[in-house]
């Protein structure tokens, strides 16, 4: 067996053993095989596709191409949560504590972002002392004795995901559903959990930019979950706008605090009570769906969530009176009003533009080095079918540079699309595949 062989069988459309899929992950990881060769044979894949088996095979080597997260411990029915990314989504910050609040046990490790906005770690990291490298015998112990631990990957999970991931940017083939989704339920396998909900965005903000792709894309990672034996459900959520009304990091951890004490946009709200009940359900606890979102209600209601959200901050360093006082968190130097123009209603809020602006701030990053802003970005104050006048305030933005400040306003200005005629809200759950 040899890569060029490989190569060569998949670029003439045909399928790839499992044995084949294994010795190119392996190679590919170990660096016998080169960035050229692996190239040559994701191009393919690109162009002529993969069957049900092979992808799980791929995603099943990928997932086994570094360590992997043992959560028997914690039962038969460990639940894992992920989404396929967006603009303002700090869903992980309020969910999690939520679902941690029903005894269901939550060790999640995050990502730090690259792009838009940081990732969930990186905006965990914005409450001060908090602690995100954690080693993973007392990442286990904080949730046996806490019941959640949100991390940073300490552990080298899916190595081959990370470098098939890196290499298709640089060769324009992105956009594949085989390796997207190969990609994303590797990590989620090699995460350890073994029933996984995913939030699939779709829209201008998202990597799927309509609901055929992002139905096709659910379906496929619902085959994969089910041939590797992990239940798996998918809820395509719209992300045409922001989630909420913050766009940055710390402003997105505020706005993650308001929601567990009952503050919360209409939209976060629905995401957070559907991929939740279906937490819930997963996890064994109870199978009526609006039952489970009405008992999620409740534990926001009745402080559970919350100070589940301070207990975990606490066991991991955080300073919680930033918790009880958000007034505390730094603010950036100029804080400055976008201004509406025109009397009518929002048409558009295009969810992508509205993340550029606040990376270009420098809440996110373009490279994995580059440092991040935890105080700037974006707040909306004003969402699709929303009835405007001249003079109300469309948002703020959060800058510490006074040319960059005056930059994101007047962009921001023209991102709102404000018309005469009011558009019904945007639908915010567009489909679930299960």
């Amino acid at each position: 067996m040899n890569i060029l062989e490989i190569i060569a069988k998949k670029r003439d459309k045909k399928s790839l053993t499992k044995e084949e899929i294994e010795y190119f992950i392996e190679g590919y990881t170990n660096g016998s095989i080169t960035d050229y060769q692996a190239s040559a044979l994701v191009m393919a894949i690109y162009i002529n596709g993969m069957n049900d088996e092979e992808i799980t095979n791929l995603t099943l080597a990928m997932a086994h191409s570094g360590e992997m997260l043992d959560l028997s411990v914690f039962g038969k029915n460990v639940v894992d949560k992920h989404s396929t990314g967006g603009v303002g989504d700090k869903v992980t910050l309020i969910l999690m504590p939520i679902i941690a609040s029903f005894g269901i046990p939550v060790a999640k490790m995050s990502g730090r972002g690259l792009g838009f906005t940081g990732g969930t770690i990186d905006k965990l990291e914005s409450i001060p002392g908090y602690n995100t490298s954690v080693n993973i015998e007392d990442f286990i112990n904080n949730v046996k004795e806490k019941g959640i631990s949100l991390i940073g990957q300490t552990m080298n999970l899916a190595p081959a995901d990370k470098k098939i991931y890196a290499l298709r940017d640089t060769i324009a083939c992105t956009d594949s559903i085989p390796l997207i989704a190969s990609s994303i339920m590797s990590k989620k396998i090699a995460a350890g959990a073994n029933k996984i909900v995913l939030d699939v965005t779709c829209g201008f903000g998202a990597f799927m930019q309509n609901k055929e792709d992002a139905i096709k894309l659910s379906e496929t990672m619902n085959r994969i979950g089910k041939l590797a034996d992990k239940e798996t459900i998918c809820i395509i959520t719209n992300m045409d706008e922001p989630l909420g009304s913050a766009v940055g990091n710390n402003l997105e951890v505020i706005e993650a605090i308001n929601a567990l004490n009952g503050k919360m946009a209409d939209d976060l709200k629905e995401v957070i009570l559907e991929l939740g009940a279906y937490m819930i359900k997963l996890a064994g606890i109870n199978e009526d769906i609006d039952k489970n979102k009405e008992m999620i209600l409740e534990n926001i209601q009745n402080k559970k969530a919350y100070n589940k959200f301070v207990e975990l901050v606490e066991n991991q360093g955080g300073d919680i009176s930033y918790i009880e006082d958000t007034t505390k968190f730094a603010k950036a130097k100029y804080i400055v009003p976008v201004v509406c123009k025109k009397d009518g209603y929002v048409e558009e809020l295009n969810a992508r533009k509205v993340g550029e602006i606040s990376g270009a701030l420098g809440a996110g990053r373009v490279r994995k080095e580059d440092d991040i802003d935890e105080t700037v970005g974006v707040m909306l104050c004003k969402k699709v079918s929303d009835e405007v006048r001249t003079g109300d305030i469309l948002a703020y933005v959060h800058a510490n540079n006074e040319e960059l400040s005056a930059k994101a306003v007047k962009d921001l200005e023209e991102v709102y699309k404000i018309g005469d005629i009011k558009p019904k809200r945007l639908e915010v759950i567009l489909g679930i595949v299960k």
